[in-house]
This record gives structure tokens, sequence and C-alpha cells, in this order.
């Protein structure tokens, strides 16, 4: 989907546990790509590994946020207002 995007979308949400690419091998994947909204576009880990490890290796692929599950919605939603604006106001 991100590959046939146009500099539409202003977020991804991506699961760690996703049955066909897990969600590090998909942020490689997209940060990987050859289009500069690919390298910049937040990415949020949704997870259920919560351990500082897992926080860590969410970081080191790419991604600029991780959650644990269950979600807490203010978190979810703050961190996705803080995320659009920082790439929305560096991508103009």
């Amino acid at each position: 989907m991100i590959k046939q995007n146009r500099n539409t979308l202003s977020l991804i949400l991506l699961d760690l546990m996703m049955p066909v690419m897990v969600g590090l091998a998909a942020t490689e994947a997209i940060r990987a790509l050859d289009r500069k909204a690919s390298r910049a576009i937040p990415i949020i880990a949704m997870t259920a590994n919560a351990f500082d490890e897992d926080v860590q290796r969410s970081m080191q692929v790419g991604m600029n946020a991780h959650l644990s599950k269950p979600v807490e919605p203010d978190r979810l939603y703050q961190t996705i207002e803080e995320l659009i604006w920082d790439y929305d106001r560096n991508r103009n």
C-alpha cells in the first residue's frame, strides 16, 4: 500500500505480530523505499510486547513510537497528534 501511495498518508499504525510480515520487517521495508515520504512518515508500533528491548528494537528499525496493548486511548490520540503535526510541518 505504501508503495502505491502518493504522499496522502500521514501516519502508519503497525501491529508487530502480523501474519504475513511482522511489523519490524514491514517498517524496515517501508524505510528502505526510495521515496522521501517513506523515510519520513510516522510509524507507530502497536503490540503486547512492552519490554524495554521491544521498544528499543522498534526504534532501531525506524518506528517513531511504541504503544503497548491494551492501548490507552488518550495516549494513542496524543501520540498520533504529535507525530502528524511534526510530519505535516516538516514535509511542507
